[in-house]
Protein backbone atom coordinates (compact mmCIF):
# COMPACT_ATOMS: atom_id res chain seq x y z
CA UNK A 1 0.00 0.00 0.00
CA UNK A 2 1.06 3.36 -0.67
CA UNK A 3 2.29 5.81 1.97
CA UNK A 4 -0.23 8.42 2.45
CA UNK A 5 1.71 12.35 1.84
CA UNK A 6 -0.19 15.31 2.39
CA UNK A 7 0.88 18.71 0.59
CA UNK A 8 0.08 21.84 0.90
CA UNK A 9 0.57 24.50 -2.48
CA UNK A 10 2.65 27.13 -1.90
CA UNK A 11 2.43 30.27 -4.07
CA UNK A 12 5.91 31.53 -4.07
CA UNK A 13 5.68 35.58 -4.49
CA UNK A 14 8.05 36.64 -7.93
CA UNK A 15 11.20 38.15 -7.65
CA UNK A 16 9.96 41.13 -9.19
CA UNK A 17 6.30 41.86 -9.78
CA UNK A 18 6.20 44.05 -12.79
CA UNK A 19 2.75 44.81 -12.03
CA UNK A 20 3.61 46.39 -9.24
CA UNK A 21 6.32 47.69 -10.09
CA UNK A 22 4.38 49.90 -12.97
CA UNK A 23 1.80 50.70 -10.65
CA UNK A 24 4.19 52.16 -8.43
CA UNK A 25 6.20 53.90 -10.66
CA UNK A 26 2.88 55.83 -12.21
CA UNK A 27 1.73 56.63 -8.79
CA UNK A 28 5.12 58.27 -8.51
CA UNK A 29 4.68 60.65 -11.54
CA UNK A 30 5.54 63.58 -9.49
CA UNK A 31 9.21 62.34 -9.02
CA UNK A 32 9.44 61.97 -12.51
CA UNK A 33 7.50 64.44 -13.59
CA UNK A 34 9.67 66.51 -11.37
CA UNK A 35 12.61 65.51 -12.90
CA UNK A 36 11.76 65.63 -16.60
CA UNK A 37 10.77 69.10 -16.15
CA UNK A 38 13.55 69.87 -14.11
CA UNK A 39 15.77 68.36 -17.52
CA UNK A 40 13.95 70.36 -19.54
CA UNK A 41 15.09 74.01 -17.58
CA UNK A 42 18.29 72.51 -16.94
CA UNK A 43 18.57 71.69 -21.24
CA UNK A 44 17.61 75.29 -21.56
CA UNK A 45 19.42 77.27 -19.23
CA UNK A 46 22.89 75.67 -20.24
CA UNK A 47 21.57 76.63 -24.28
CA UNK A 48 21.23 80.10 -22.89
CA UNK A 49 24.46 80.65 -20.76
CA UNK A 50 26.71 77.98 -22.39
CA UNK A 51 26.49 79.48 -25.95
CA UNK A 52 29.26 78.48 -28.53
CA UNK A 53 31.74 81.31 -29.11
CA UNK A 54 31.89 82.35 -32.82
CA UNK A 55 32.77 80.05 -35.23
CA UNK A 56 34.18 80.26 -38.42
CA UNK A 57 35.25 77.78 -40.83
CA UNK A 58 37.04 77.04 -44.33
CA UNK A 59 37.98 74.24 -46.71
CA UNK A 60 40.96 73.39 -48.00
CA UNK A 61 41.88 71.25 -50.50
CA UNK A 62 45.26 69.33 -50.07
CA UNK A 63 47.10 67.86 -53.28
CA UNK A 64 49.65 65.17 -51.48
CA UNK A 65 52.57 63.70 -53.91
CA UNK A 66 52.11 60.45 -52.67
CA UNK A 67 48.34 60.44 -53.56
CA UNK A 68 46.59 56.75 -53.71
CA UNK A 69 43.43 55.29 -54.21
CA UNK A 70 43.20 52.99 -51.25
CA UNK A 71 45.03 55.68 -49.18
CA UNK A 72 43.25 55.03 -45.66
CA UNK A 73 43.50 59.02 -44.47
CA UNK A 74 46.69 58.59 -43.47
CA UNK A 75 47.95 61.85 -45.50
CA UNK A 76 45.24 64.06 -44.05
CA UNK A 77 45.74 63.03 -40.43
CA UNK A 78 49.01 64.23 -41.34
CA UNK A 79 48.15 67.85 -42.39
CA UNK A 80 45.68 67.77 -39.57
CA UNK A 81 48.53 67.19 -36.85
CA UNK A 82 50.62 69.82 -39.11
CA UNK A 83 47.94 72.44 -38.81
CA UNK A 84 47.90 72.16 -35.15
CA UNK A 85 51.75 73.02 -35.08
CA UNK A 86 53.05 76.35 -33.21
CA UNK A 87 54.74 77.13 -36.85
CA UNK A 88 52.20 77.77 -38.55
CA UNK A 89 50.02 79.13 -35.22
CA UNK A 90 52.92 82.00 -36.07
CA UNK A 91 52.63 82.59 -39.11
CA UNK A 92 48.86 82.77 -39.29
CA UNK A 93 49.06 85.15 -36.11
CA UNK A 94 51.91 87.31 -37.93
CA UNK A 95 49.20 87.79 -40.87
CA UNK A 96 47.28 89.14 -38.10
CA UNK A 97 49.66 90.92 -36.49
CA UNK A 98 48.40 89.70 -33.36
CA UNK A 99 50.22 89.48 -30.26
CA UNK A 100 48.54 86.16 -28.93
CA UNK A 101 50.82 83.33 -28.23
CA UNK A 102 50.68 80.85 -30.52
CA UNK A 103 49.61 78.08 -28.25
CA UNK A 104 47.07 79.81 -26.91
CA UNK A 105 45.63 80.15 -30.15
CA UNK A 106 46.50 76.83 -30.45
CA UNK A 107 43.37 76.16 -28.14
CA UNK A 108 40.96 78.48 -30.49
CA UNK A 109 40.75 76.59 -33.81
CA UNK A 110 40.40 72.16 -34.73
CA UNK A 111 41.20 70.67 -37.86
CA UNK A 112 39.08 67.62 -39.54
CA UNK A 113 40.04 65.83 -42.39
CA UNK A 114 36.99 65.07 -44.59
CA UNK A 115 37.94 63.18 -47.25
CA UNK A 116 41.37 62.29 -48.18
CA UNK A 117 42.36 65.41 -50.10
CA UNK A 118 40.04 67.97 -48.37
CA UNK A 119 40.66 69.40 -44.93
CA UNK A 120 38.13 71.37 -42.93
CA UNK A 121 39.19 73.91 -40.06
CA UNK A 122 37.17 75.30 -37.85
CA UNK A 123 38.09 78.56 -35.76
CA UNK A 124 36.43 80.72 -32.97
CA UNK A 125 37.21 84.50 -32.09
CA UNK A 126 35.21 87.03 -29.94
CA UNK A 127 33.37 87.93 -32.60
CA UNK A 128 32.07 86.54 -36.19
CA UNK A 129 34.79 89.07 -37.87
CA UNK A 130 37.56 87.93 -36.00
CA UNK A 131 36.68 84.33 -36.43
CA UNK A 132 36.36 84.58 -39.97
CA UNK A 133 39.61 86.70 -40.52
CA UNK A 134 41.39 84.11 -38.29
CA UNK A 135 40.08 81.16 -40.57
CA UNK A 136 41.17 82.93 -43.48
CA UNK A 137 44.83 83.64 -42.10
CA UNK A 138 45.09 79.83 -40.99
CA UNK A 139 43.87 78.45 -44.13
CA UNK A 140 46.73 80.83 -46.32
CA UNK A 141 49.50 79.46 -43.83
CA UNK A 142 48.74 75.99 -44.13
CA UNK A 143 48.52 76.36 -48.44
CA UNK A 144 51.81 78.81 -48.28
CA UNK A 145 53.51 75.84 -45.60
CA UNK A 146 52.45 73.05 -47.73
CA UNK A 147 53.22 74.49 -51.24
CA UNK A 148 56.79 75.33 -49.54
CA UNK A 149 57.36 72.09 -48.71
CA UNK A 150 55.92 70.61 -51.60
CA UNK A 151 58.98 72.56 -53.40
CA UNK A 152 61.78 71.89 -51.12
CA UNK A 153 60.78 68.29 -51.31
CA UNK A 154 61.12 68.61 -55.12
CA UNK A 155 64.30 70.70 -55.17
CA UNK A 156 66.22 68.62 -53.01
CA UNK A 157 64.87 65.28 -55.05
CA UNK A 158 65.96 67.31 -58.38
CA UNK A 159 69.20 68.15 -56.51
CA UNK A 160 69.81 64.63 -55.64
CA UNK A 161 69.17 63.38 -59.35
CA UNK A 162 71.16 65.97 -60.37
CA UNK A 163 73.78 65.09 -58.55
CA UNK A 164 74.08 61.64 -58.76
CA UNK A 165 73.55 62.66 -63.08
CA UNK A 166 76.66 64.13 -62.91
CA UNK A 167 78.71 61.56 -61.01
CA UNK A 168 77.69 59.73 -63.88
CA UNK A 169 79.40 62.17 -66.72
CA UNK A 170 82.31 62.12 -64.10
CA UNK A 171 82.42 58.19 -64.74
CA UNK A 172 81.39 58.55 -68.73
CA UNK A 173 84.44 61.11 -68.96
CA UNK A 174 86.97 58.30 -67.36
CA UNK A 175 85.42 55.75 -69.31
CA UNK A 176 85.72 57.09 -72.48
CA UNK A 177 89.46 58.23 -71.93
CA UNK A 178 90.07 54.86 -71.48
CA UNK A 179 88.74 53.91 -74.88
CA UNK A 180 91.05 56.18 -76.45
CA UNK A 181 93.72 54.94 -74.25
CA UNK A 182 92.79 51.39 -75.78
CA UNK A 183 92.02 52.06 -79.29
CA UNK A 184 95.95 54.18 -80.08
CA UNK A 185 97.75 50.81 -78.73
CA UNK A 186 96.03 48.56 -80.98
CA UNK A 187 97.04 45.70 -78.61
CA UNK A 188 95.03 42.97 -80.21
CA UNK A 189 94.85 40.88 -76.98
CA UNK A 190 93.14 44.31 -75.69
CA UNK A 191 90.02 43.61 -77.78
CA UNK A 192 87.72 42.08 -75.00
CA UNK A 193 88.88 45.62 -72.38
CA UNK A 194 87.56 48.04 -75.02
CA UNK A 195 84.68 45.79 -75.70
CA UNK A 196 83.60 46.14 -71.94
CA UNK A 197 83.80 49.45 -71.98
CA UNK A 198 81.44 50.20 -74.54
CA UNK A 199 79.43 48.19 -73.30
CA UNK A 200 79.93 50.35 -69.04
CA UNK A 201 79.87 54.10 -71.87
CA UNK A 202 76.48 52.92 -73.53
CA UNK A 203 75.07 51.89 -69.63
CA UNK A 204 76.12 55.43 -68.41
CA UNK A 205 74.74 57.22 -71.33
CA UNK A 206 71.41 55.65 -70.30
CA UNK A 207 71.79 56.32 -66.85
CA UNK A 208 72.36 59.81 -67.27
CA UNK A 209 69.32 60.30 -69.64
CA UNK A 210 67.05 58.99 -67.25
CA UNK A 211 68.26 61.06 -64.08
CA UNK A 212 67.89 63.74 -66.65
CA UNK A 213 64.38 62.63 -67.33
CA UNK A 214 63.65 62.21 -63.23
CA UNK A 215 64.74 65.59 -62.31
CA UNK A 216 62.39 67.35 -65.17
CA UNK A 217 59.25 65.29 -63.80
CA UNK A 218 60.48 65.85 -60.36
CA UNK A 219 60.32 69.93 -61.56
CA UNK A 220 57.07 69.73 -63.65
CA UNK A 221 55.15 67.59 -60.72
CA UNK A 222 55.34 70.76 -58.34
CA UNK A 223 53.40 72.96 -60.37
CA UNK A 224 50.93 70.51 -60.61
CA UNK A 225 50.62 70.09 -56.50
CA UNK A 226 51.36 73.34 -56.19
CA UNK A 227 47.87 74.37 -58.13
CA UNK A 228 45.94 71.79 -56.60
CA UNK A 229 46.53 72.93 -52.95
CA UNK A 230 44.41 76.05 -52.65
CA UNK A 231 40.99 77.15 -50.55
CA UNK A 232 37.79 75.94 -51.96
CA UNK A 233 35.41 76.74 -49.38
CA UNK A 234 36.13 81.15 -48.28
CA UNK A 235 36.09 81.88 -44.90
CA UNK A 236 32.44 82.33 -43.07
CA UNK A 237 30.89 82.56 -40.28
CA UNK A 238 28.53 79.50 -38.79
CA UNK A 239 25.38 80.47 -38.06
CA UNK A 240 23.87 79.83 -34.78
CA UNK A 241 20.68 80.23 -33.44
CA UNK A 242 19.38 80.49 -29.74
CA UNK A 243 15.88 79.58 -30.31
CA UNK A 244 17.07 76.15 -31.76
CA UNK A 245 20.07 75.76 -29.89
CA UNK A 246 17.65 76.35 -26.35
CA UNK A 247 14.49 73.77 -28.00
CA UNK A 248 16.98 71.45 -28.33
CA UNK A 249 19.17 70.74 -25.33
CA UNK A 250 15.90 71.58 -23.63
CA UNK A 251 14.29 68.16 -25.41
CA UNK A 252 17.31 66.45 -24.74
CA UNK A 253 17.13 67.60 -20.87
CA UNK A 254 13.52 66.38 -21.03
CA UNK A 255 14.28 62.94 -21.76
CA UNK A 256 17.31 62.49 -19.88
CA UNK A 257 15.15 63.85 -16.81
CA UNK A 258 12.08 62.02 -18.31
CA UNK A 259 14.64 58.87 -17.69
CA UNK A 260 16.51 59.10 -14.92
CA UNK A 261 13.61 60.02 -13.02
CA UNK A 262 11.51 56.55 -14.05
CA UNK A 263 15.10 54.58 -12.95
CA UNK A 264 14.73 56.85 -9.25
CA UNK A 265 10.77 55.83 -9.22
CA UNK A 266 11.71 52.14 -10.03
CA UNK A 267 14.37 51.88 -7.75
CA UNK A 268 12.80 53.22 -4.96
CA UNK A 269 9.87 51.56 -5.36
CA UNK A 270 11.50 48.07 -5.07
CA UNK A 271 13.86 49.40 -2.34
CA UNK A 272 10.99 50.70 -0.49
CA UNK A 273 8.58 47.80 -1.07
CA UNK A 274 5.43 49.55 -0.29
CA UNK A 275 2.50 47.51 -1.64
CA UNK A 276 -0.03 49.66 -3.67
CA UNK A 277 -2.17 46.51 -5.54
CA UNK A 278 -5.29 45.50 -3.54
CA UNK A 279 -4.03 42.32 -3.85
CA UNK A 280 -1.02 42.89 -1.95
CA UNK A 281 -2.68 45.01 0.83
CA UNK A 282 -4.91 42.33 1.82
CA UNK A 283 -2.30 39.55 1.61
CA UNK A 284 -0.17 41.21 3.95
CA UNK A 285 -3.04 42.70 6.10
CA UNK A 286 -5.01 39.20 6.33
CA UNK A 287 -8.05 41.06 5.47
CA UNK A 288 -10.32 41.58 2.93
CA UNK A 289 -10.66 45.22 1.03
CA UNK A 290 -14.48 46.29 1.75
CA UNK A 291 -14.14 49.47 -0.44
CA UNK A 292 -12.40 51.97 -2.02
CA UNK A 293 -12.65 55.72 -1.56
CA UNK A 294 -10.32 58.92 -3.13
CA UNK A 295 -8.66 60.66 -0.72
CA UNK A 296 -10.05 63.85 0.99
CA UNK A 297 -8.46 66.75 -1.47
CA UNK A 298 -6.72 69.79 -0.06
CA UNK A 299 -8.11 72.01 -3.32
CA UNK A 300 -11.24 72.76 -4.84
CA UNK A 301 -12.37 69.79 -7.43
CA UNK A 302 -14.30 69.83 -10.24
CA UNK A 303 -18.15 69.34 -10.06
CA UNK A 304 -18.09 65.51 -11.52
CA UNK A 305 -15.33 64.51 -9.16
CA UNK A 306 -17.19 65.96 -6.17
CA UNK A 307 -20.15 64.14 -7.45
CA UNK A 308 -18.46 60.74 -7.78
CA UNK A 309 -16.35 61.53 -4.95
CA UNK A 310 -19.69 62.14 -2.70
CA UNK A 311 -20.99 59.18 -4.18
CA UNK A 312 -18.54 56.70 -2.89
CA UNK A 313 -18.22 58.16 0.54
CA UNK A 314 -22.01 57.75 0.77
CA UNK A 315 -21.87 54.27 -0.19
CA UNK A 316 -19.05 53.40 1.97
CA UNK A 317 -20.77 55.14 5.03
CA UNK A 318 -23.51 52.88 4.79
CA UNK A 319 -21.94 49.86 4.74
CA UNK A 320 -19.72 50.87 7.51
CA UNK A 321 -22.95 52.47 9.62
CA UNK A 322 -24.49 48.65 8.75
CA UNK A 323 -21.50 47.04 10.29
CA UNK A 324 -21.71 49.31 13.16
CA UNK A 325 -25.45 48.33 13.93
CA UNK A 326 -24.46 44.34 13.81
CA UNK A 327 -21.62 44.77 16.41
CA UNK A 328 -22.36 43.79 19.58
CA UNK A 329 -19.09 45.45 20.61
CA UNK A 330 -17.59 48.76 19.49
CA UNK A 331 -16.11 49.25 16.47
CA UNK A 332 -13.46 51.45 15.44
CA UNK A 333 -11.46 52.78 12.68
CA UNK A 334 -7.90 52.60 12.46
CA UNK A 335 -6.00 55.07 10.11
CA UNK A 336 -2.53 54.25 8.33
CA UNK A 337 -1.17 57.31 6.14
CA UNK A 338 -4.53 59.16 6.19
CA UNK A 339 -5.59 60.70 9.51
CA UNK A 340 -7.57 63.56 7.84
CA UNK A 341 -9.75 61.19 5.40
CA UNK A 342 -10.13 58.56 8.87
CA UNK A 343 -11.88 61.51 10.86
CA UNK A 344 -14.14 62.52 7.37
CA UNK A 345 -15.18 58.76 7.42
CA UNK A 346 -16.09 58.44 11.44
CA UNK A 347 -18.00 61.51 11.52
CA UNK A 348 -20.15 60.51 8.21
CA UNK A 349 -20.66 56.83 10.19
CA UNK A 350 -21.68 59.32 13.45
CA UNK A 351 -23.77 61.31 11.62
CA UNK A 352 -25.71 58.28 10.26
CA UNK A 353 -26.23 56.31 13.49
CA UNK A 354 -27.07 59.70 15.06
CA UNK A 355 -30.89 59.27 14.23
CA UNK A 356 -30.83 56.28 16.27
CA UNK A 357 -29.69 56.67 18.94
CA UNK A 358 -26.89 59.06 20.80
CA UNK A 359 -23.16 58.20 19.57
CA UNK A 360 -20.02 59.24 20.69
CA UNK A 361 -16.88 58.88 18.67
CA UNK A 362 -13.30 58.51 20.75
CA UNK A 363 -10.59 60.34 19.05
CA UNK A 364 -7.41 58.63 19.69
CA UNK A 365 -5.95 59.83 16.48
CA UNK A 366 -2.47 61.54 17.01
CA UNK A 367 -3.38 65.27 16.53
CA UNK A 368 -6.49 67.75 16.57
CA UNK A 369 -7.98 65.77 13.59
CA UNK A 370 -11.90 65.66 14.89
CA UNK A 371 -11.60 68.62 17.48
CA UNK A 372 -11.09 71.31 14.76
CA UNK A 373 -13.24 69.42 11.83
CA UNK A 374 -16.92 71.14 11.18
CA UNK A 375 -19.77 69.38 13.00
CA UNK A 376 -23.65 70.27 11.95
CA UNK A 377 -25.38 70.58 15.60
CA UNK A 378 -27.21 68.03 17.24
CA UNK A 379 -24.33 66.30 15.87
CA UNK A 380 -22.04 63.07 17.43
CA UNK A 381 -19.78 63.84 20.48
CA UNK A 382 -16.09 64.20 20.17
CA UNK A 383 -14.26 62.94 23.66
CA UNK A 384 -10.29 62.56 23.56
CA UNK A 385 -9.51 58.46 24.34
CA UNK A 386 -8.90 60.04 27.86
CA UNK A 387 -12.52 60.57 28.07
CA UNK A 388 -13.44 57.04 26.50
CA UNK A 389 -14.42 55.57 30.02
CA UNK A 390 -16.96 58.42 30.74
CA UNK A 391 -18.93 57.46 27.98
CA UNK A 392 -22.64 56.31 28.70
CA UNK A 393 -23.62 53.14 28.45
CA UNK A 394 -26.34 53.65 25.90
CA UNK A 395 -24.54 55.63 23.82
CA UNK A 396 -22.99 53.68 21.14
CA UNK A 397 -19.15 54.55 20.56
CA UNK A 398 -17.38 54.91 17.49
CA UNK A 399 -13.29 54.35 18.05
CA UNK A 400 -11.07 56.45 15.60
CA UNK A 401 -7.10 55.61 16.30
CA UNK A 402 -4.14 54.95 14.11
CA UNK A 403 -1.87 51.93 13.48
CA UNK A 404 1.17 54.58 12.30
CA UNK A 405 4.32 54.03 13.59
CA UNK A 406 4.56 54.81 17.30
CA UNK A 407 1.52 53.60 17.92
CA UNK A 408 1.01 52.44 21.47
CA UNK A 409 -0.87 49.22 20.64
CA UNK A 410 -2.35 48.52 23.94
CA UNK A 411 -4.46 51.41 24.06
CA UNK A 412 -6.54 50.47 20.89
CA UNK A 413 -8.42 47.26 22.69
CA UNK A 414 -10.30 50.52 24.43
CA UNK A 415 -11.36 51.93 21.07
CA UNK A 416 -13.16 48.94 20.30
CA UNK A 417 -12.93 45.11 19.67
CA UNK A 418 -13.88 44.96 16.15
CA UNK A 419 -12.24 47.56 13.93
CA UNK A 420 -11.70 48.24 9.98
CA UNK A 421 -8.36 49.22 8.67
CA UNK A 422 -8.33 52.58 6.43
CA UNK A 423 -4.93 52.38 4.63
CA UNK A 424 -3.79 55.03 2.50
CA UNK A 425 -2.22 52.45 -1.00
CA UNK A 426 1.39 52.61 -1.14
CA UNK A 427 2.24 54.15 2.49
CA UNK A 428 3.12 51.58 4.33
CA UNK A 429 5.63 48.99 3.93
CA UNK A 430 5.11 45.07 3.46
CA UNK A 431 6.88 44.44 6.85
CA UNK A 432 4.72 47.36 9.27
CA UNK A 433 1.67 46.01 7.10
CA UNK A 434 2.58 42.00 8.63
CA UNK A 435 3.20 44.47 12.01
CA UNK A 436 -0.20 45.40 12.18
CA UNK A 437 -1.85 42.55 11.39
CA UNK A 438 0.15 40.73 14.36
CA UNK A 439 -0.11 43.46 16.33
CA UNK A 440 -3.42 43.24 16.12
CA UNK A 441 -4.20 39.51 16.46
CA UNK A 442 -2.14 40.19 19.40
CA UNK A 443 -4.36 41.96 21.03
CA UNK A 444 -7.23 40.10 20.17
CA UNK A 445 -8.67 43.02 17.59
CA UNK A 446 -10.79 41.32 14.61
CA UNK A 447 -10.24 43.15 11.89
CA UNK A 448 -13.37 43.32 9.57
CA UNK A 449 -12.09 44.64 6.36
CA UNK A 450 -10.02 47.27 4.62
CA UNK A 451 -10.66 50.30 3.35
CA UNK A 452 -8.22 51.50 0.77
CA UNK A 453 -7.99 55.10 0.29
CA UNK A 454 -6.40 56.52 -2.81
CA UNK A 455 -5.90 53.70 -4.80
CA UNK A 456 -4.91 53.03 -8.36
CA UNK A 457 -7.56 53.95 -10.70
CA UNK A 458 -6.42 51.26 -12.70
CA UNK A 459 -5.99 48.31 -10.40
CA UNK A 460 -8.04 45.38 -11.49
CA UNK A 461 -6.86 42.94 -9.07
CA UNK A 462 -9.32 41.24 -6.23
CA UNK A 463 -8.60 42.49 -3.22
CA UNK A 464 -10.31 39.61 -1.21
CA UNK A 465 -9.03 36.68 0.76
CA UNK A 466 -10.75 33.41 -0.07
CA UNK A 467 -8.59 31.23 1.97
CA UNK A 468 -10.61 31.33 5.71
CA UNK A 469 -11.26 33.46 8.07
CA UNK A 470 -8.71 31.34 10.87
CA UNK A 471 -6.32 33.28 8.61
CA UNK A 472 -7.24 37.02 8.52
CA UNK A 473 -9.21 37.23 11.27
CA UNK A 474 -6.89 35.05 14.51
CA UNK A 475 -8.23 37.59 16.94
CA UNK A 476 -12.06 37.52 15.67
CA UNK A 477 -11.69 33.42 15.92
CA UNK A 478 -10.35 33.06 19.43
CA UNK A 479 -13.37 35.73 20.72
CA UNK A 480 -15.71 33.41 19.43
CA UNK A 481 -14.07 30.19 20.90
CA UNK A 482 -14.53 32.08 24.10
CA UNK A 483 -18.15 33.27 23.20
CA UNK A 484 -18.54 29.13 22.72
CA UNK A 485 -18.40 29.16 26.77
CA UNK A 486 -15.39 26.40 26.49
CA UNK A 487 -13.45 29.25 27.99
CA UNK A 488 -10.31 27.89 26.37
CA UNK A 489 -9.19 29.08 22.37
CA UNK A 490 -10.53 27.38 19.62
CA UNK A 491 -7.51 25.82 17.54
CA UNK A 492 -7.77 24.81 13.68
CA UNK A 493 -9.30 21.58 13.47
CA UNK A 494 -6.75 18.94 12.62
CA UNK A 495 -7.00 17.97 8.83
CA UNK A 496 -8.10 13.90 8.72
CA UNK A 497 -6.40 12.06 5.57
CA UNK A 498 -8.35 10.76 2.67
CA UNK A 499 -9.55 7.20 2.70
CA UNK A 500 -7.01 5.12 1.13
CA UNK A 501 -8.25 2.74 -1.93
CA UNK A 502 -6.03 -0.12 -2.56
CA UNK A 503 -3.98 -0.48 -5.57
CA UNK A 504 -4.65 -3.85 -6.65
CA UNK A 505 -6.49 -7.35 -5.24
CA UNK A 506 -4.00 -8.68 -3.02
CA UNK A 507 -3.70 -5.27 -1.04
CA UNK A 508 -7.03 -5.14 -0.43
CA UNK A 509 -6.95 -8.94 0.93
Amino acid sequence: MKPHTTAEPSATAPLLDLQSLVVAVRRRRRLWSAAALLGLLVGAALAVLMQPPPTATTKVLVAHQDDQPNDTGTLIRTDVALLQTTRIAGKALRTLKSREKPADFMQDYRGTGLTNNLLQIEVTGDSEAQAVARAGALAEAFVTDHVRRMWETAKAEATALLDQRDRMRDELTQVNKAIGERTQGSDPKASASIESLYARRAELNSRIADFDQRAADARTGTPRLVAGTQIVDAPRAVPHSLPRAAVTHAVIGLVLGFVVGLALAAVGSVVADRPVLRRDIAANLGASVIAELRRVPRRPVGRWQRRRTRVARERLTTTLARTVRGSTEPVSLLELGCARSTGAIALDVAMALTAEGPVVVVDGLPGPQLAHSDRHPGGPTVVSGEGAEGVPPLARRLGVGSVAPGTAWTDLRYLGGRTVLVVRAGHGSAAWLHTVARQLADQHIAVIGVVLIDPDPRDRTDGTLWDGLHTALRGHDERLARQNGTGQLRTERPSKPAALVPDNEQEAR
